[in-house]
């Protein structure tokens, strides 16, 4: 193997060293020749940003210039018009107020003209006054009446004057009223009347079962009773077993529980075989047979009248009305009556005929269950009628039938009078001798509860009240007024069939002697 010679290598790393240095200082060069390009572009980037800064900025300048410009021109032009509108306000307002001083010197002077009047008038009213006194003074001294005196003098013969007049006037509207309405309501009565006549049944509140003999009054006591404790049970009503020959007597507020138990007994009688067990049977036979004359007799009035559309519930309901008596009329029968009455004069007057038989059939409904049922019979029959939907007509004719309500309505004052028809004609009903007696007193007492009467007699079974008059209390125009208020007085507080008649008489009489 060869080996160089030391210096060999030293030639090598000295060249070695030569070329590094001439290596980095040729680098140095590149680096310097880039970073003076560098700077010089930089330069330039930076001469050119400064003229685009220079050029923005003056086109800035500029556009801010004309903007300036153009509000400085738009503040003006509205700067201008406000002090127009301000000029023109001035103007208008300085116009105002010259009118104002204008009518404020007119006020014045009115106001010093009114003022002038014033005094004027108030010297003239104390010139007036001190010569009405004067006047007065002297009146007093001619007439020889005081002011006060003077006063009720005056008072006293116009109070005359006025009740006068009133009677009069009175007297005139009833003889006119008279002269146009009474033909015609007394044709349009009587017409409906002989159209309509129908029979009354009087009944009582005891029914009388005949009996083939006095034995059979045992028999239906039966051992210890038991018999007639199971009628009685039964039935709920009371047998009445005394002296009478021959007779039981029923008797029971409700009208049909004494129908049941009538019949129940006649069938006893006739079958003879009188035990609780025939007993129960022959009044369940009497109970199914007065259910059917219940609905038989509601469908007959429903046919008689001619009325279509009433619920099956209401038709029951007047069929329990054949055993239901009003002062001895029979409530049913006088229903039907009022129907064929309300119906002719509805006729007669153009109005509704439909809804016045249709009211005047249901009028009394409530008197089916009034025994059953807190309330007037006027109440439970509005309630019934609005309960199966009955038109408020309908309902609004049996609400007013007894002045309960005012009726509105020519149909319900049909009704009203109607039923008044039928209940007051001769025969329709009957009192008993107990209660005539206390309202013929009672309408005796009424009459002379009032000052000035002399004496008062209920004449004509109570259908008339004729009342004399002291002729020093009570003048001949204070006679119509009286009448009047005792006629009002006593419908307010009695109940009767029918009408009654006020008659007031004034006797003057006049004595002397020839000596």
């Amino acid at each position: 193997m060869l080996t160089m010679p030391w210096y060999s290598w030293i030639v090598i790393a000295a060249t070695a060293v030569v070329c590094f240095l001439l290596g980095v200082m040729y680098r140095k060069k590149i680096a310097e020749r880039e970073i003076q390009s560098a700077e010089e572009e930089a330069k330039r980037i930076i001469n050119e940003s400064i003229k685009t800064a220079e050029s923005k900025k003056r086109e800035a300048l500029v556009e801010a210039k004309e903007e300036i410009h153009k509000s400085r021109s738009e503040y003006e032009r509205e700067e201008k018009a406000r002090r127009a509108e301000l000029q023109k306000q001035e103007r208008r307002l300085q116009q105002k107020e010259e009118n104002l001083d204008r009518k404020t010197d007119a006020i014045e002077k009115k106001s010093d003209t009114l003022n002038n009047k014033i005094a004027a008038v108030d010297a003239q009213q104390q010139e007036i006054a001190q010569i009405k006194k004067g006047q007065l003074e002297m009146l007093e001294k001619i007439s020889g009446f005081s002011i006060e005196e003077a006063k009720a003098y005056l008072i006293d013969n116009v109070r005359d004057d006025v009740t006068h007049e009133m009677a009069m006037k009175v007297k005139e509207i009833e003889a006119q009223y008279k002269e146009e309405a009474d033909e015609r309501a007394r044709d349009i009565i009587a017409t409906a009347i002989q159209r309509c006549a129908a029979d009354h049944a009087s009944e009582i509140t005891v029914s009388v079962v005949a009996l083939p003999n006095d034995e059979m009054k045992g028999r239906i006591i039966g051992r210890e009773g038991r018999n007639i404790r199971s009628i009685e049970t039964l039935t709920g009503c009371d047998l009445i077993i005394d002296d009478t020959p021959e007779t039981i007597t029923v008797s029971s507020f409700d009208p049909v529980r004494r129908e049941v138990a009538r019949l129940a007994l006649e069938k006893l009688i006739q079958d003879g075989r009188i035990h609780p067990a025939r007993i129960e049977e022959m009044i369940a036979k009497a109970q199914r047979e007065v259910n059917a004359t219940i609905k038989a007799e509601g469908e007959r009035a429903v046919f008689e009248t001619n009325i279509h559309g009433l619920n099956p519930e209401i038709i029951k309901l007047l069929g329990r009305m054949r055993y239901r008596t009003s002062y001895g009329q029979n409530v049913l029968n006088h229903s039907i009556e009022v129907s064929h009455i309300a119906g002719l004069l509805a006729s007669e007057l153009g109005v509704d005929v439909n809804v016045a038989k249709r009211a005047g059939l249901l009028h009394d409904i409530g008197k089916s269950i009034d025994h059953e049922v807190e309330g007037s019979h006027v109440t439970i029959g509005v309630d019934i009628a609005r309960k199966y939907r009955e038109s408020e007509a309908v309902i609004h004719c049996i609400e007013a039938h007894h002045g309960d309500v005012e009726p509105h309505t020519v149909e319900a004052c049909l009704v009203q009078a109607a039923d008044a028809i039928s209940a007051s004609r001769p025969g329709a009903r009957r009192e008993n001798i107990e209660n005539y007696v206390k309202r013929l007193e009672k309408l005796e007492e009424i009459s002379r509860s009032f000052p000035g009467i002399a004496s008062s007699y209920a004449i004509q079974a109570g259908r008339e009240i004729r009342i004399m008059v002291k002729p020093e209390d009570v003048s001949e125009d204070q006679m119509v007024l009286l009448a009047r208020d005792i006629a009002k007085k006593i419908e307010d507080e009695l109940t009767y069939p029918g009408q009654i008649k006020v008659h007031v008489l004034r006797e003057t009489k006049a004595v002397d002697y020839a000596k």
